[in-house]
């Protein structure tokens, strides 16, 4: 099994910025692809921004420009910087991680005020 552990949620107004941090431990061998998603009220799971593990990005077009996803492979963490942020960013954030398997943390509140 892997445990994946987020932290950095948080409370902020727009504009603002926030950190969100993944650390992924147990059973690892290879993780493939690592990455985020939110989930807002009333709305389904979208992708966020991932990154592969040779640094290959893909974001959803609402948050480019503004969100930026990092890994580091040694420490097996996946990082997402939020700057600009808007209230529609307000959601649950998961991270995700892809090995034998697809791992989720158990999300961690974000929220944005106008």
């Amino acid at each position: 099994q892997v445990q994946l552990v987020e932290s950095g949620g948080g409370l902020v107004q727009a504009g603002g910025s926030l950190r969100l941090s993944c650390a992924a431990s147990g059973s690892i061998f290879s993780i493939n692809v690592m990455g985020w998603y939110r989930q807002a009220p009333g709305k389904q799971r979208e992708l966020v921004a991932i990154i592969s593990s040779g640094g290959m990005t893909n974001y959803a077009d609402s948050v480019k420009g503004r969100f930026t996803v990092s890994r580091d492979n040694a420490k097996n963490t996946v990082t997402l910087q939020m700057n600009s942020l808007k209230p529609e960013d307000t959601a649950v954030y998961y991270c995700n991680v892809r090995t034998y398997g697809s791992f989720w943390g158990q999300g961690t509140q974000v929220t944005v005020s106008s």
